[in-house]
């Protein structure tokens, strides 16, 4: 067995994290029981992305204090679940409150999703050139981008007061918070200026905030409009 050695910065937040995501999970499940039948979708989904998380990170942490590398596999198949969960959240936010959005949006939200995801991973993984996979990376994440500040799933949300605010905060964290990843990607694959360890501090740190903060946003959402109604 293996523990988690004294001076270990890294490890620590493969733990921070790991934990969190937990605690998360068990929040979000259980206020999705005390909101409006609407929103308890959207709770679930933040659970699962939470909970999916949790998972991951306690092989990846494992993985972490055993090898001191990066968990490539296991953070991708990670990403590769949670990322379209918390695209399908815009849509289901949308839904929820009753906006008008197609199916096109889900689609489009999806398709960007996936293209960044299986580049990222070709790049780091050195299946094909780091250069070439982020740019086709960027792509798809510039995709997600439009349609969130300037396509459908925008447009819809703009003419909905109630869920306005907290949806400009989601994209929020997308632009900014997502930001994290390619910058990480760029300095520690492309350039060579992040060793390994700072490179999955930033990584944990980036999944603690977009993952947890964007399920207590939707919490938030779900937790104003229903006390609205019971009043």
């Amino acid at each position: 067995m293996h523990f988690l050695a004294e001076g270990d910065l890294v490890g620590v937040t493969f733990w921070i994290v790991s934990v969190a995501m937990m605690a998360s999970t068990v929040f979000f499940l259980y206020e999705g029981m005390n909101v409006k039948r609407e929103w308890r979708l959207s709770m679930l989904v933040a659970g699962l992305v939470t909970l999916v998380a949790a998972v991951h990170y306690m092989y990846m942490r494992d993985y972490w204090v055993v090898n001191q590398s990066t968990p490539i596999v296991y953070r991708y198949i990670d990403w590769l679940i949670t990322v379209p969960l918390l695209m399908i959240e815009f849509f289901i936010i949308l839904k929820a409150v009753g906006a008008a959005v197609s199916t096109g949006s889900f689609l489009r939200l999806l398709v960007g999703t996936v293209v960044m995801l299986i580049f990222g991973y070709f790049g780091e993984a050195g299946v094909m050139n780091s250069t070439i996979a982020f740019w086709i990376g960027m792509v798809g994440w510039a995709v997600i981008i439009y349609e969130i500040f300037a396509g459908e799933a925008s447009k819809a949300a703009a003419a909905n007061e109630s869920v306005r605010a907290a949806f400009g905060y989601m994209r929020l964290i997308v632009l900014v918070g997502w930001a994290i990843y390619p910058i990480g990607y760029v300095l520690g694959y492309m350039m060579g200026g992040v060793d390994e360890g700072s490179l999955n501090m930033v990584y944990n740190l980036a999944d603690f905030v977009n993952k947890i903060l964007f399920g207590l946003i939707i919490w938030n959402l779900a937790y104003n409009d229903s006390s609205e109604s019971s009043h």
